[in-house]
């Protein structure tokens, strides 16, 4: 057996860090490896690429809500502006569950924002600033876009066995965007403050 001279010895267990890496691509993006989790491959191949779907819908809309966090205006600037930080701490959060939620199937969670764009459904806003109804109209918009799909998703996710595809759509796609679309629908009511 061959040893290690004292510099390579040196040189492989120094503080240095091995940069400028390059490797190979071990799993390309829509495929899914084999995992034992008692689901079929059609079944993992449909749940990941419709949560794929959802993850790059759902990460456009966390970028919407910090977008119109640090762009809101107007006499109710404060109450929007913590309301929809929250709101976008809540996506984000919904970001990594949807993320790991592909991996644990065996697929390839989408992550790069350049492909997110790509893939997305959303509308983009213009670059600017929008008028107050006009960003919280997009919110909302983008929202029931996710909603219909998420809906769609979990029942067909269901028909194949996808409990925990199901279960996620569900129990925190779905309850947590008709929750955020409720708290943005109710700013657009034009009602009476002091007298009726």
């Amino acid at each position: 057996m061959a040893t290690k001279s004292p510099a390579k010895a040196a040189a492989t267990h120094g503080s240095q860090p091995a940069l400028h890496q390059k490797g190979v691509q071990i799993q390309e993006f829509g495929t899914v490896r084999q995992l034992p989790v008692g689901l079929s491959h059609d079944a993992r191949m449909y749940s990941c690429e419709r949560l794929n779907q959802c993850l790059a819908d759902t990460q456009i809309l966390y970028s919407l809500y910090k977008k119109h966090h640090w762009l809101m205006r107007g006499p109710t600037f404060y109450q929007l502006h913590l309301l929809l930080d929250k709101h976008a701490g809540e996506q984000l959060e919904l970001v990594d569950v949807i993320a790991e939620r592909i991996q644990s199937l065996g697929g390839v969670a989408i992550g790069d924002p350049r492909h997110v764009a790509e893939i997305t459904v959303i509308k983009r806003p213009p670059d600017g600033v929008e008028e107050v109804p006009a960003m919280i109209s997009r919110l909302l918009e983008a929202h029931e876009t996710i909603l219909i799909a998420a809906h769609d998703a979990a029942s067909r996710a269901d028909e194949m066995g996808d409990d925990g595809t199901n279960d996620l759509l569900v129990s925190q796609v779905i309850r947590t965007g008709e929750m955020q679309a409720w708290f943005l629908a109710e700013h657009l009511v034009d009602t009476p403050l002091v007298e009726a």
